[in-house]
Formats: C-alpha cells, structure tokens, sequence
C-alpha cells in the first residue's frame, strides 16, 4: 500500500503521449464517420461502450483503452492504420493495403467472369 503522503509518482512526458494517442484515434474516426450522433451510436454499437466514452473519444480529450481499443482495431480501419502507423509499422500498413486491394481485384474478376456466362441457350460469340 503506498502512503497517502511523501513521494509522488512522475507524471511528466505522459501528458504529451496521451494527448497525441488520443488526437491519433479521434482524428481517425473522425475521418472515418464524420461528427454526428449517427458517429458516436456507431462507436457504441462497435464497442459497447457508453455515449459519453464515445464522444470522448471522437472529440478526443480521451483514447480507447484495452478492450475497446482491440474492439475498435477489429471495426475501423481508420483506427487499425492510425495505430500502426503511430507504432511505426508503415510497412505492416502497406501490407494490409495490398491484401485489401487483392481482395477486391479477386471480387471484380469474380463478377466479370459472372457477366461473361453465356445465358443458358446463348453461346458467346
């Protein structure tokens, strides 16, 4: 049990880190969902959080935590690139950009083969 007087716990330099994390995520929803109610009720449904964790941390006095933080990695992409490249993983970001195209490339080639399907009856050609 610490005393409940004499030495305090350093607290300089924390400041900074936490308002720069927390800029870091607000800013990125922001982006992401704009500044509407609509945001915040997305943010809650996102991470069961209450309306007034959600508007701080779209405003941005305070960042996600823990829990809802990893809830936030899993439905923001904003948020999933913010943090890596905050963590200094750029790479990790391109990574994740070229998966995502990928994905959508094998998506478009999937619905132009579709278009492509001669009709029962009607060869091609």
């Amino acid at each position: 049990m610490l005393p409940k007087e004499g030495k305090r716990f350093s607290t300089r330099g924390q400041g900074c880190t936490a308002l720069s994390y927390a800029g870091t995520i607000a800013t990125a929803l922001r982006a992401e969902l704009g500044e509407t109610h609509q945001a915040i009720k997305t943010l809650m449904r996102w991470t069961n959080a209450c309306e007034r964790t959600a508007k701080n941390w779209l405003a941005g006095p305070r960042g996600p935590a823990g829990e809802h933080l990893i809830r936030l990695l899993r439905n923001s992409d904003a948020v999933f690139e913010a943090v890596l490249r905050s963590a200094g993983r750029e790479s990790s970001v391109a990574v994740v950009s070229l998966l995502e195209a990928r994905t959508m490339l094998v998506e478009a080639l999937k619905n132009f083969d579709e278009l492509l399907k001669p009709e029962q009856g009607h060869p091609i050609g």
